[in-house]
């Protein structure tokens, strides 16, 4: 893993060229969402995973009294053949990280790109390669949904997908008939919640960046923002002042009709989009994918377009009195992949702990999730399990017990008489009653049923 992260830092001219694309227009948003994050999370795997996946005794120290003698350990064994499923919006990063812990762990990988990404997920294959993976060990499929399918069909022992919650709900129905176990990060609705004493300048900076970074592609983007009434005018001045002068992106085909569909719904409903002019050229996001950032004021927490995934530059602003509003609205999500709180820290990390998501962000959005030491999945409908950190290794594996006695202390192989019940009865009083005078009493009925 030190060596491919070698290969792709030499490789990264070409892997960049190949990420370029209508949402991916920036060389630098490559080097520093792809290209930085797998290598750091490369390096993490060459010093810390023989750490993570050794073996783990199970002696004395903790071990029950009853099972005296008994000394088991826990060994990390691969699945088998892992099926990884990529995604378009990151097709470095992502698979590369989930590859990567696969192959460590031990396991064959099946790796099927995303469409339109067949080229740069082949050369990443590449790298590994040159860095001393075998080819046996990984496998670079078509893009089509049918080797998908098959590859399931011809028998895997894991899948791993990346993707959105209807291609999540047809390939676990697929997965159902064999009972073949899945790791699934799916979208995401993320919240930001502004706290009172926020930093209105970072709060409109963040949802800058988080709406147009890769064209607004990314399953942790803000797509609602709740304020309390008292803090919205200058909220939503501080974030349309600072997306005035924002150009178009390119919105990707597979997610330009739900996403005109979710804002032309809205906007029947009453809210009103406070960019520009306040219009929205759905025909032109359909035919072309083209729009500019859309902000949503007078939308309810309960809308269908604050509770949808979109990957396109929208976002919602949800006007509450009081804070638990928020929490209430975000826990109550199906989709809670992720959300970001701004304010005072302190107090900002009190509400963190109070989200039912997979990941917070405290003053920031997006890139601290980067860090190879953390565990990435969601909760509700926004995915299945973890990738990336220890977590995200270990997935990788399942475990195998192994334990020994020693000595000839096996009263559990004799059969059943009145004083072995007594004695194993004694033995639960004496180790769990609430109060010592039965404990002792416990203590007393071992020592007549050992004496008979």
């Amino acid at each position: 893993m030190g060596r491919a992260a070698n290969e792709i830092q030499l490789d990264s001219s070409t892997l960049v060229d190949l990420c370029r694309s209508d949402q991916r227009v920036h060389d630098l948003e490559t080097i520093s969402a792809e290209l930085l994050p797998l290598c750091a999370a490369l390096d993490f795997l060459h010093k810390n995973a023989a750490k993570i996946l050794r073996s783990r005794a199970c002696g004395i120290l903790g071990r029950p009294s009853w099972l005296w003698g008994v000394r088991s350990r826990v060994y990390r064994r691969p699945h088998g053949t892992v099926l990884i499923l990529g995604p378009w919006n990151y097709p470095l990063f992502l698979v590369g990280v989930q590859t990567a812990q696969a192959l460590v762990a031990g396991n064959r990988v099946l790796l099927k790109p995303a469409p339109g990404c067949e080229a740069s997920t082949t050369r990443l294959a590449e790298c590994f390669f040159r860095a001393g993976v075998s080819r046996e060990q990984l496998t670079v499929l078509d893009s089509s949904v049918s080797a998908a399918t098959e590859a399931i069909e011809s028998g895997v022992d894991l899948v791993v997908l990346t993707g959105g919650v209807q291609t999540g709900r047809k390939v676990m129905a697929q997965l159902a008939q064999t009972l073949t176990p899945s790791i699934m990060e799916l979208s995401g609705c993320d919240a930001v919640i502004v706290l009172p004493d926020a930093d209105l300048q970072l709060v409109a900076q963040s949802i800058d960046f988080g709406l147009n970074f890769n064209g607004g592609a990314t399953c942790i983007g803000p797509r609602r923002l709740f304020v309390l009434q008292s803090m919205a005018a200058p909220v939503i001045e501080a974030i349309c002042d600072r997306l005035a002068d924002r150009e178009s992106v390119v919105v990707h085909p597979s997610a330009r009709e739900s996403a005109a569909q979710s804002i032309e719904r809205a906007l029947a409903g009453g809210a009103c989009n406070l960019i520009g002019d306040g219009t929205f050229d759905a025909a032109l996001l359909r035919q072309s994918g083209v729009m500019r950032p859309v902000v949503l004021d007078g939308v309810a927490s309960t809308d269908d377009i604050a509770n949808a995934d979109i990957f396109a530059p929208v976002i919602s602003i949800v006007r509450i009195d009081y804070i638990e509003q928020a929490v209430a609205a975000v826990n109550r999500c199906d989709l809670r992949l992720a959300a970001s709180v701004f304010g005072p820290p302190a107090i900002a990390m009190q509400l963190a702990l109070q989200l039912e998501v997979g990941n917070v962000t405290v003053n920031d959005l997006i890139a601290p999730t980067a860090d190879p030491r953390l565990p990435f999945g969601g909760r509700g409908q926004s995915g299945l399990g973890s990738t990336r950190g220890q977590e995200g290794l270990l997935a990788m594996t399942t475990p195998l017990v192994i334990s020994q006695r020693r000595g000839s202390f096996t009263p559990h192989l004799d059969r059943p008489t009145e004083s072995q019940q007594k004695l194993v009865s004694g033995i639960l009083t004496m180790l769990h009653a609430p109060k010592w005078g039965a404990r002792l009493r416990g203590l007393r009925d071992i020592m007549r049923s050992v004496k008979k």
